[in-house]
């Protein structure tokens, strides 16, 4: 995948990226504020401002408790009362938008109901259930390698088989948007390394827009084509990372020099190292 260059565009510590991509979502000077029982509001987020482009995986990455969750939900339309621009689209985000998908950290599974009625729950919700729903989850059941589970129940799947269900049920709306609040991060390393690839893959062969939260710099470095460093609460753009690793994306991929730079850049953002 070709990358365009970036340029510095100011002071607030953020780069934009030049590119002839649309841009899907654009954020500027988002700043969110909570208020608090004893009165004083907590300041959750500072200032952030980026674009998202078509078909790129841009990752927050940040320690927990910064804002990454929060943004990501403002992002989504749940969370209100921020001042600055979101839009999706060239829309403002007012309430939960319709072309985005939503993966959480748990899979969220419904016990009773089955993989394939897991899957096409958000066409029935837009009243849009019927054969082409049913065969587009067919289809990206197949694509996730769960072709001959589709009757199975929650409780019969692995948590990483679960996780690939819901990632499904995100995708098979087709959305504009992927939407991922460290979805991997309760997988044992191995199957979260799987996962990593099954991502990229997905991103491949369906062109989704993914913004992606995560702690883990060796996962954002893999998954991504820009990582957004998120400071400590209240929330600004520490660094803003391109990263011009090769597609497709291996093991080997990982122990490579450049990939080993790109997480010493990333520490340092994050003050882990100097």
């Amino acid at each position: 995948m070709a990358h365009a260059n970036v340029q510095e565009t100011g002071p607030a510590g953020w780069t934009e990226k030049a590119s002839t991509l649309p841009v899907i979502g654009k954020f500027r000077d988002v700043r969110q504020e909570f208020l608090r029982k004893t009165g004083n509001p907590l300041l959750a987020i500072e200032e952030i401002s980026f674009d998202l482009f078509e078909g790129h995986l841009v990752s927050l990455l940040g320690p927990s408790g910064c804002g990454k969750t929060t943004f990501l939900k403002i992002v989504a339309g749940l969370v209100k009362g921020y001042t600055g621009t979101v839009q999706i689209n060239g829309v403002d985000v007012t309430d939960p938008h319709p072309d985005v998908g939503f993966v959480f950290q748990q899979p969220n599974l419904m016990p009773w109901r089955t993989v394939i009625k897991n899957v096409t729950l958000p066409m029935e919700i837009r009243k849009e259930a019927g054969p082409e729903a049913t065969a587009r989850a067919h289809e990206l059941l197949k694509l996730v390698g769960l072709e001959g589970f589709e009757d199975a129940y929650p409780n019969q799947l692995s948590g990483g088989m679960q996780q690939r269900v819901a990632l499904c049920r995100a995708l098979v709306h087709s959305p504009k948007l992927l939407l991922m609040d460290e979805p991997f991060g309760a997988l044992d390393e191995l199957t979260r390394m799987d996962m990593h690839d099954l991502l990229l893959d997905i991103r491949e062969k369906t062109g989704a827009t993914c913004l992606f939260v995560t702690h883990s710099i060796s996962e954002a470095v893999y998954l991504s084509d820009i990582v957004v460093v998120f400071s400590q609460r209240p929330a600004v753009i520490a660094d803003f990372i391109e990263i011009d690793l090769a597609y497709p994306r291996t093991p080997e991929t990982r122990y490579s020099a450049d990939f080993t730079a790109l997480e010493h850049r990333a520490s340092r953002a994050l003050g882990i190292t100097r």
